[in-house]
């Protein structure tokens, strides 16, 4: 029997209320999602550059409907609570990321993040103020919603130059008071940071790993104050990575050792219930 998107909001909320902390893996696709169900992993989330690079797109270059399409596989493919990557929210305005909320909430997602990055290179973050009122108004139609839905708030100033933790700080404060469930702040540079990030703010924090050089072990980020993990596009970046090193052998030397390092087909059935 399926389970109700409430019955997941429930399941989801309760990751983020118990003692400890957990991981989220990135799905890119139906398959890879049952296969992370079978490995016993909790809940899942989309990445929107897993997601578009699957589509042979580049990172930002879905539209809302195309996002909200793929993430429905994913929500459909397994039992489990999925969370998604939003981006910006598909539009500057408040009441844009607001419709977007509402939108995601009807693929049968559990949650989202939306960022405050702006997709510009002239400006890449939206100033603070309107920063703040896009979160308040993601938060007011995620709390507003008849099942638990959880929002998390990305600052970005860790990601564009120039930016500080201190900044970046003084917005997931920010952005806690607005409303957001969970915060998060990609491109933390060290676990003082995460402690930092962490100690700052009374809600559940997410760590982004996938950053080389700023991809911790979870123990390490356990004690520093992490609810929350999630991998972004690095599963499927090893994935592409294996493939590629597989194809280049066969196209390069004739050779075909990458088979002795695969895992079976039977294995792959059995982790994805097929």
């Amino acid at each position: 029997m399926s389970v109700t998107r409430r019955e997941k909001g429930l399941r989801f909320r309760a990751l983020h209320d118990r003692a400890g902390i957990f991981l989220i893996p990135n799905p890119w696709d139906v398959g890879s999602a049952r296969a992370l169900a079978g490995l016993g992993f909790e809940a899942l989330a989309t990445s929107s550059a897993a997601s578009a690079c699957a589509a042979g797109r580049r990172d930002g270059a879905l539209t809302r409907g195309e996002a909200l399409s793929h993430a429905r596989g994913i929500v459909e493919a397994t039992d489990l609570p999925v969370s998604a990557d939003l981006e910006k929210g598909f539009g500057d305005s408040p009441e844009v990321v607001a419709e977007t909320i509402r939108q995601a909430a009807e693929t049968g997602l559990v949650g989202c993040t939306i960022e405050d990055s702006t997709g510009d290179p002239e400006r890449p973050l939206y100033g603070t103020a309107l920063a703040v009122e896009r979160v308040a108004a993601a938060a007011e139609a995620a709390h507003a919603l008849d099942f638990p839905f959880l929002l998390t708030a990305r600052a970005h100033n860790l990601l564009h130059p120039g930016g500080s933790l201190d900044a970046t700080i003084a917005r997931l404060q920010a952005y806690e008071r607005a409303g957001a469930d969970v915060l998060m702040a990609p491109g933390l540079p060290d676990l003082a940071a995460v402690r930092a990030a962490c100690a700052a703010v009374s809600k559940p924090v997410n760590f982004m790993a996938g950053i080389q050089g700023k991809s911790f072990p979870v123990a390490d980020l356990a004690v520093a104050g992490v609810k929350r993990v999630s991998l972004a596009t690095s599963l499927y970046r090893a994935a592409m990575t294996g493939f590629l090193e597989a194809a280049r052998e066969v196209k390069d030397t004739g050779d075909f050792g990458f088979l002795d390092r695969c895992v079976s087909t039977q294995e792959l059935v059995a982790l994805m219930g097929a």
